[in-house]
């Protein structure tokens, strides 16, 4: 398919959404667990929030910025190319927190274009709990240029895939996986959902929540490399490479890449066989 020209609007970069605020309860965390096959009991229990929790208290702010860029009639060629966290300090029930959002740079491509949206979610108090980029790649879309910032990178060693991983974890996609996660999670797309949607879409049926995948993978790093503890995790980092279906079974590949300032670094992909589904994984574990 060629591309179509299209031209984004430097003057929405680095305009701030309104904030949006959510209140953290136990019960959601714990939904949230059980959507994504959580093995922590602390999450389970709601006691703390998986990592990739943090993606549903900013869920109605991350998109709008892309607005201010964007043209809404290609919003049908947008998918979510990566997701990069930075924690602060864990997500805990009782929680007040208010999220924000802006647009900080695009830039055009070859088989299409990509807006980079960075998230804040501080704390009633301001405290700043955690940062995300959110890249959102729009297929076959050339915006011809590139403005503005991109988001840190996080790319995988081509190199450690020759060695054997540190350790793996295993993950099933369940049958009812997309209507367990989301309710959780708070997003209702309809590919996830509707088989008939998914089919006139051109899939060959529902598919799981990215989200959901980046989940499963958060879940046995941690289980695997952070003694199942989410408060060490400083950074959580994927590209989105293959969509992923229910009834699939998944593996999580860890390497170790190094140690310093009392972090160690982790690289790791998720696969579905020989297809990688998670790419560029990168996770910041503190000592």
């Amino acid at each position: 398919m060629a591309s179509t020209t299209v031209e984004f609007d430097e003057s929405g970069l680095n305009a701030w959404s309104e904030e949006e605020s959510f209140e953290v309860t136990r019960e959601r965390i714990a939904e949230y667990a059980a959507a994504t096959n959580d093995p922590i009991v602390a999450h389970l229990k709601g006691d703390v929030a998986p990592p990739v929790f943090a993606i549903v208290p900013v869920f109605d702010a991350m998109m709008s910025p892309v607005i201010d860029v964007a043209p809404m009639n290609i919003f049908g060629r947008v998918v979510h190319g990566e997701q990069d966290f930075h924690f602060h300090r864990p997500i805990r029930p009782g929680d007040q927190l208010v999220a924000r959002a802006r647009a900080i740079g695009f830039e055009g491509k070859d088989n299409g274009s990509t807006i980079t949206i960075h998230i804040e979610t501080r704390s009633g108090d301001g405290e700043l709990v955690n940062e995300q980029y959110l890249t959102a790649f729009f297929r076959n879309i050339d915006a011809g240029r590139q403005a503005g910032a991109a988001a840190p990178a996080h790319r995988f060693d081509a190199a450690l895939a020759e060695q054997p991983p540190l350790a793996t974890a295993a993950a099933h996609v369940d049958a009812d996986q997309t209507y367990r996660y989301a309710p959780a999670s708070g997003d209702p797309v309809p590919l996830h959902l509707d088989d008939q949607v998914a089919k006139d879409a051109g899939l060959p049926g529902i598919i799981a929540h990215g989200l959901c995948t980046m989940a499963m993978s958060s879940w046995g790093v941690l289980s695997r490399v952070a003694g199942s503890d989410v408060a060490k995790l400083r950074r959580y980092a994927v590209r989105f490479s293959k969509m992923v279906f229910p009834n699939d079974d998944l593996e999580t590949q860890i390497w170790k890449v190094g140690s310093a300032d009392g972090i160690t670094t982790y690289a790791f992909r998720t696969v579905r066989g020989d297809d990688t589904v998670l790419s560029d994984g990168l996770a910041e574990i503190a000592d």
